[in-house]
């Protein structure tokens, strides 16, 4: 636990590295780790000293809040919340997603059809905004525009030193159903039936998600948390070892897990893309520490490979004329998954797809879903086979104008390629200008279109 002394020290340093920028140039953050996945333009300029804001300030057993700084990961969040049964409402799927981070660029997992997006259980956050002030934002406070706005903003309003976020009450276990869908229509019914009882035939429903592997298999997870397992007499499974979480999906009708091990579920091999590495071959598992089984080692490897050319090496010995990256969580509306995943299935033809349902509370200007109205996150993580001559972004372009067509948006933690007028339509762009003549009155921090977009 950091404290309120540490904490205090921490943003002293942060103050002090923001006045070392010099007059005019950007603003932008010191930070080595990234779960972004598109590129970013060099800086010469020394970043913001966020390196004493990685941690829990306090946590509230009696409210059930905690304060946790911007650049606390889920994963040291979860160690000091979870042995006072307590997490955040949603936890990101990986073990390096910063708190900040999910609030200023979105996050989502199993509890979002029944807890929201995580900017949902902000209660208060101190901002650092462009023009080198730590206000407090709180929904109906001074600065309400700025709390309202900040949620998918990433760093372009600004970056949070600290935020105030409800606690849930959970037990140690989760068990779980996996149930197959007939096809992505029954699934849609399915979900639908859930997310408004909060249960399935007679039993509670507290996370829910789904894997696509073809279009007539496709599974609805539903987990239940629970203290006990001796009712159905269940042992817990270790998905850390040899096991590969996401096949046990397709092998096992029911499982249980811990709540620690149910939260990282995923993390593990990166849903299924640690396959890409050798990391699910048997003989290659058996020599690869558990200790480096995780989203963060992955990410790695793939930033080494974009320096040394491995894979375009390979292409050019195999004859594969271009690949692109085709890595994006998109959300449609409810009915659409249908009409998504035939579009999905025949101009991109990537599987798995990872379903998450998800409900808001109300209209966040930068990232305007309907409040009330179930969504569908749609996650796919990979590379397809391009002609040699392909415009950049081919396919992603048309993903992008697939998404847009059936009423829904894309997260933008990767690569985007809109005009800036259809961004600004979909993403809040007046809203976040009126915020950043506020707050940022000299432009020091980059626009969202410029971050998203054009990578600066």
């Amino acid at each position: 636990m950091k404290g309120w002394h540490a904490h205090a020290e921490a943003q002293r340093r942060l103050l002090e590295s923001y006045r070392t920028i010099p007059a005019g140039a950007r603003v932008r953050l010191a930070k080595k780790t990234s779960n972004l996945f598109r590129p970013r333009a060099d800086h010469t300029v020394p970043g913001l000293d966020v390196s004493g804001l990685d941690g829990v300030i306090a946590i509230d057993l009696v409210a059930g809040t905690a304060d946790v700084q911007g650049i606390c990961t889920y994963e040291q969040l979860v160690a000091e919340t979870l042995p006072h049964g307590l997490i955040p409402y949603v936890v990101p799927q990986l073990r390096t997603i910063t708190l900040g981070g999910a609030v200023t660029g979105l996050g989502i997992e199993s509890t979002s059809f029944r807890n929201g997006l995580p900017h949902e259980s902000v209660l208060e956050m101190d901002i650092l905004t462009g023009s080198g002030e730590i206000v407090t934002a709180t929904p109906d406070g001074e600065h309400a525009d700025l709390f309202e706005a900040f949620p998918n903003s990433y760093g372009s309003l600004g970056y949070a030193t600290r935020l105030r976020i409800r606690l849930e009450q959970v037990p140690p276990f989760v068990r779980l159903r996996h149930v197959r869908m007939a096809d992505a229509a029954a699934a849609v019914r399915a979900i639908e039936s859930i997310t408004l009882s909060g249960e399935w035939h007679g039993e509670r429903v507290d996370g829910l998600d789904g894997t696509a592997f073809t279009p007539d298999e496709i599974y609805l997870t539903l987990a239940t948390f629970t203290d006990s397992l001796s009712s159905t007499r269940q042992t817990v499974s270790d998905y850390t070892g040899q096991q590969v979480y996401y096949r046990s999906i397709q092998q096992r009708e029911t499982d249980a897990l811990t709540m620690n091990d149910y939260i990282w579920r995923w993390d593990t091999d990166w849903f299924w893309c640690s396959g890409a590495f050798g990391a699910q071959t048997p003989w290659i598992r058996r020599l690869w520490p558990a200790r480096y089984r995780r989203s963060d080692v992955f990410h790695k490897i793939v930033g080494l490979d974009e320096k040394l050319g491995i894979v375009k090496t390979l292409d050019r010995i195999k004859k594969i004329p271009g690949r692109e990256r085709v890595i994006q969580d998109i959300e449609v509306p409810l009915a659409k998954v249908p009409e998504f995943l035939e579009w999905f299935d025949a101009e991109v033809g990537m599987r798995p797809v990872w379903l998450c349902p998800l409900r808001t509370t109300r209209r966040w200007p930068a990232y305007p879903l309907e409040p009330g109205e179930i969504y569908v996150n749609a996650g796919f993580w990979g590379t397809v086979e391009v002609p040699a001559d392909s415009p950049p972004g081919l396919v992603n372009r048309r993903v992008e104008d697939a998404v847009h067509a059936m009423g829904g948006h894309k997260s933008l933690y990767s690569e985007a390629f809109y005009d800036q007028e259809t961004f600004d339509q979909m993403y809040g762009g007046e809203v976040l200008a009126a915020v950043r003549r506020r707050y940022d009155p000299e432009s020091r921090l980059s626009t969202l279109y410029e971050k998203a977009v054009r990578n600066s």
